[in-house]
């Protein structure tokens, strides 16, 4: 184990350590305020995060509420359903473990940028998290963000509804379960799912 130090404290990096892509808060959201899904020009962020990204200890991210960790979250849909996902007792986010999720995400590692956009970023999470068999388009949704937990205070998510043509769709990796739910078969786990999950909910709901 390796110790870092910052200017406040000093933490402990675990040997699977990694660096993520992070932003400063301020420079986000331009010093405002924002909560819940907000529609944005991808194009605009796009080029703020090419302008402004950096690369820090994941260990470092997850207690400096200075910066966003940048996380595409991808819905899958298919004809009137959603993939509704549970991830396992041992997840890597301790804080998330054995809860509900409609969104597949993570975070960007410095390797995994290679000049793409936000856009590759999301095509490219979905593949790693999940095994799908077909075909699906990419719609924009917006940013999420949510400062009413410590997960989300350190998180900001680049919301995307993929639209698919198949409903052959299973987890791969620390995902435990996936099934394709109605909406008002979701609703039945609501309280069991993550507070971004919560937000998407709400959101859908409202389409």
């Amino acid at each position: 184990m390796q110790k870092q130090t910052t200017d406040s404290k000093a933490v402990y990096l675990k040997k699977e350590d990694e660096k993520i892509l992070v932003i400063k808060r301020e420079i986000l959201f331009d010093k405002k305020e924002i909560s819940g899904i907000n529609k944005i020009d991808f194009d605009y962020y796009q080029d703020l995060i090419e302008k402004n990204k950096e690369f820090i200890w994941r260990s470092l991210a997850e207690t400096d509420k200075s910066y966003k960790q940048i996380i595409p979250y991808l819905i899958f849909k298919f004809q009137e359903k959603y993939f509704l996902m549970q991830r396992q007792s041992k997840a890597s986010e301790v804080r998330l473990q054995n809860m509900y999720s409609l969104g597949i995400g993570g975070h960007i590692r410095q390797e995994d940028i290679n000049g793409f956009d936000i856009f590759s970023w999301a095509k490219r999470e979905f593949n790693e998290e999940v095994d799908f068999k077909g075909n699906f388009e990419i719609e924009p949704v917006g940013l999420l963000n949510d400062d009413s937990n410590d997960v989300g205070q350190v998180h900001a998510g680049f919301v995307f509804l993929l639209h698919g043509d198949s409903a052959n769709i299973k987890v791969n990796s620390e995902l435990k379960s996936g099934k394709l739910l109605t909406l008002d078969e979701c609703k039945q786990l609501y309280d069991s799912m993550e507070n971004w999950s919560k937000l998407v909910f709400n959101f859908l709901n409202q389409r």
